[in-house]
Order: C-alpha cells, then structure tokens, then sequence
C-alpha cells in the first residue's frame, strides 16, 4: 500500500511541497549566481514530485488531445512539463521573503482544491491548488492565481495556436521555449 504524501490531505500535499520549495529558496549557498542550474533542478525536481504534467497536458489540450497519436502526446508531455517547470521556477525565483497562508480546502471525492495567499509586505496575491488523488497521493492538475487559471490559460493560447497554424507550430513553439528555458 503506497501512503500519500503530505499526511494524505490535500493541504499537507501542497504545504510539503510549498516548504521543500522554500527551503532551496532560502538556502543562502544555492542563490549564489554559479549555482543556478542546481538551484533551479532542485525546484523542478520537488515540483515534479507534486505537479501530475500528464494531466496538465491533457487538460490544457482538451479535446484536442484525443485526435493526437501517441507519440504526439508524449513530446507534448514532455514540452509542456519543462515549460511549465521554467515559468514555474523563474517565478519562484524572484522570492524575497513572502509567506504562504493555507486559507481553506474544499474537497469532493477525488478532486481537491487548496486556496492560499502569498503574502509580503506590499501584496497579497490568491494563489489555489486544484488536486487529483490518485493511488492514495495528491498530484496538482491546475494552479489558479488571482482568479486566472494556469490551464485555461494555456488551453486558450495553445488551442488559437493549432487553430491558425498546426499542433506541429505549437510543438514547434514549446521546443523553441524549452531550449531558451523561458515560458513567455
């Protein structure tokens, strides 16, 4: 029997994760600039541990994803995940002291959502969880910041991509993304 990460809640899940994050985070050594790569490995390997990237992709493609072949779907995975893990470490990157307050989780069946507040001393932003259980572990299939959701975002972006060009140009895209270690 496999038990759940995070104590099995929802919120012990995303606040293991949060503070493993924070702890490279603060880590004095690891800010030094020769250290980024390791630095940011140690990001994506945590969140890679927390982030379900299969489900991510296939619900940012939505009802795209099932007219792609299999091997489609894997580069897809794979693109989307190191792009996803670049705008999420570059954006962690830039901490400088906020906190996160656990505010409430509302959970119904397999499905879970977490809200939370970043805060610092000039703002406070909503930042929620939306889980998945699966084989006794919560695994993050959507993150909504200030009311916006990450993959209705990307759904958006991605579907007026394949729409005016091809799936190929947003594979293209994603790999042009991945090789610069950007995600804007």
């Amino acid at each position: 029997m496999t038990v759940a990460w995070g104590g099995g809640t929802p919120t012990g899940a995303v606040k293991e994760t949060v503070d493993q994050v924070f702890v490279v985070l603060r880590d004095q050594a690891l800010k030094d600039p020769s250290r980024e790569t390791e630095r940011r490995a140690k990001l994506e390997e945590i969140i890679g541990k927390r982030f379900d990237y299969g489900e991510m992709a296939k619900r940012t493609l939505a009802s795209q994803w099932k007219g792609l072949s299999t091997e489609q779907q894997q580069e897809f995975v794979t693109l989307f995940q190191q792009f996803l893990a670049n705008s999420y470490v570059g954006n962690v990157d830039g901490y400088s002291g906020e906190e996160v307050e656990y505010l409430k989780e509302r959970e119904k069946g397999e499905f879970a959502e977490v809200q939370t507040k970043v805060v610092s001393p000039k703002v406070q932003i909503p930042l929620d969880y939306r889980l998945l259980q699966k084989n006794g572990e919560w695994w993050v299939y959507d993150v909504v910041i200030d009311g916006v959701s990450l993959m209705k975002n990307y759904r958006g972006q991605f579907s007026r991509i394949i729409n005016s060009s091809s799936f190929e140009a947003l594979l293209e895209k994603l790999r042009s993304k991945a090789d610069l270690g950007t995600s804007s």
